[in-house]
């Protein structure tokens, strides 16, 4: 999971979605291990919810 949000940092750049901001801000406040950690923990939180609801991912609009 952490190599996967350490991945997705290379792919934020000027995105202005709800999650690039948040973790933008994230690595302000927290700096960005802090951040890499917590947006592993935050996508695991997801994932999890999906699997025992049974459920697929719907993108906020």
């Amino acid at each position: 999971m952490v190599h996967g949000a350490r991945a997705a940092i290379t792919n934020i750049g000027n995105k202005t979605d709800r999650i690039s901001l948040w973790y933008k801000g994230l690595v302000e406040r927290r700096g960005l291990k802090r951040a890499i950690v917590a947006l592993a923990a935050k996508n695991a939180r997801i994932i999890w919810s999906l699997l025992r609801n049974d459920t697929e991912y719907q993108v906020a609009v």
